[in-house]
């Protein structure tokens, strides 16, 4: 009798979506959040920190079933879409932190309007999952200029290692980790290949965080390719990171009912892209604009010396905000600045996503068609017919630096040029390892991403084979 009163008791709580009383557990956790307090809504919330940014916080390894809610499952299954929305004690127990974490949800939320957008245009256009965009938020809480212990940095905290492998440029003047176009891209393109190597995205989600080799010899170790079968043979931090990353969609999905309110968004800006194809300054550029300097630099949080390092070869975009009233002459003088102090010697940054571009020439010469071919790419084609990077974009209406082997290119060239004079690349091999991956080879070649390696070998998959001999450009 004993036993069908107390069932009866858990049944009716769980049906009735009790709430009211926030577990112990939770309590216990709820002050161990490792993210650090901002105060205020400006544009200054993203200026640089040294303090340490993993935004999962550490939790007790044995589940508790007492604070479960049978609502917060019916909840997430009525969201869910591709990605498994699992409701188990474990999402539970974030659900729990990150409800009583108001100010910060409530922040996310206002950041959010801006930063949504962007990561939605990225996801789609690499045909990823929408939900996606809620990663950020227990990466970084949405901050660009966010770094961990371990030197992940920006919204989708990159290594240094993974960035160049994705086609980020690091150098003395930019770090694309920060910029939020850029590595959304480059985000957008490791869950792609997480996938197909992986063929679930739980598992794609924990490599994330804690690499590819961990999540392979996991499922080994457990004989399962369950997320939830080989969570105890991941990382701590892993194992909590997918958890918390369902009760951060939950959250944000149902924050009116746990009264959360949306923060005023600080970077609430309508904005304008261009490209600059010189050395620009921020500073003055702000004050051409009579805008907040910092403002502006948090629109363009890549540029470590609010310098934007454009060339003609490679042109850099600049965020700006639309304003009513510009000051034309001071803005175009500001651009267009003396920069023989500022010439900077440094890598191209490939792949990179612009919106459309400022200084393009007009159409001369004889029209021509250009069928790209494997190993080409803007700069060796520019070079070949004597025009710049930025005309064949534009002529091309090119939305990046990205082409692909037989695609036809218009170009505008004075001269014919004979196809005698397309330079042969130049190829090293590689064979392949138990346990290599496609980005761990582009790691192991200095200017080298995954997206060449796949287009040099016609691989249309990101999964690999022991013994397979690839093609590596040099150079």
């Amino acid at each position: 009798m004993q036993k069908k009163l107390l069932l009866s008791f858990f049944s009716a709580l769980f049906l009735t979506g009790f709430s009211g009383v926030i577990p112990s557990y939770a309590q216990q956790f709820l002050r161990k959040d490792s993210i650090k307090p901002v105060s205020g809504l400006t544009p200054s919330v993203f200026l640089p920190s040294n303090a340490d940014t993993t935004a999962v916080p550490e939790v007790a390894e044995t589940p508790f079933a007492f604070g479960s809610n049978y609502i917060y499952k019916l909840r997430l299954d009525s969201i869910q879409k591709l990605i498994p929305l699992t409701y188990n004690e474990y999402v539970q127990k974030y659900i729990d932190i990150y409800s009583q974490r108001k100010d910060m949800m409530g922040r996310m939320l206002g950041l959010s309007e801006y930063y949504f957008p962007i990561f939605e245009r990225a996801l789609k256009d690499m045909n990823m999952p929408n939900e996606l965009k809620y990663l950020p938020i227990i990466e970084s809480s949405m901050n660009p200029h966010a770094v961990s212990r371990v030197g992940a940095t920006g919204l989708w905290q990159f290594m240094f290692a993974t960035a160049k492998a994705y086609g980020l440029g690091i150098d003395t003047y930019i770090d694309e980790r920060k910029d939020p176009i850029s590595a959304s891209y480059a985000a957008a393109a490791y869950f792609r290949d997480s996938y197909e190597e992986l063929g679930d995205w739980l598992l794609a989600i924990a490599a994330y965080n804690c690499g590819k080799g961990n999540v392979d010899r996991a499922i080994r170790r457990a004989g399962s390719r369950d997320f939830w079968e080989i969570r105890p043979f991941l990382p701590r931090e892993t194992r909590n990171y997918v958890p918390a990353f369902i009760a951060a969609v939950y959250v944000m999905n149902y924050a009116p009912k746990h009264q959360i309110s949306a923060h005023k968004n600080p970077m609430q800006y309508k904005t304008d892209t261009m490209l600059v194809n010189r050395m620009v300054s921020l500073t003055a550029l702000a004050r051409a604009m009579d805008f907040d300097e910092d403002a502006l630099w948090a629109l363009n949080p890549s540029y470590r010396k609010k310098l934007v390092n454009g060339s003609a070869d490679n042109p850099k975009r600049i965020i700006l905000p639309k304003l009513a009233q510009y000051n034309y002459a001071k803005v175009y003088d500001a651009i267009n600045a003396d920069e023989s102090v500022l010439k900077p010697q440094i890598r191209l940054v490939r792949n990179e996503p612009v919106i459309r571009a400022a200084r393009v020439s007009e159409p001369q010469g004889e029209l021509q068609l250009h069928k790209v071919k494997s190993g080409q790419n803007l700069g060796i084609i520019a070079e070949q017919y004597g025009v710049e990077v930025q005309d064949l974009k534009a002529w091309n209406h090119l939305p990046g630096n990205t082409i692909v082997p037989a695609q036809t290119l218009k170009i505008y060239a004075a001269k014919k040029v004979s196809k005698q004079q397309t330079p042969a690349p130049r190829f090293v091999t590689y064979k392949v390892k138990t346990g290599d991956t496609l980005s761990g080879i582009a790691e192991k070649f200095e200017g080298i991403t995954v997206y060449e390696i796949k287009k040099a070998n016609g691989l249309k998959k990101s999964a690999l084979q022991p013994g397979m001999v690839l093609k590596i450009q040099k150079g």
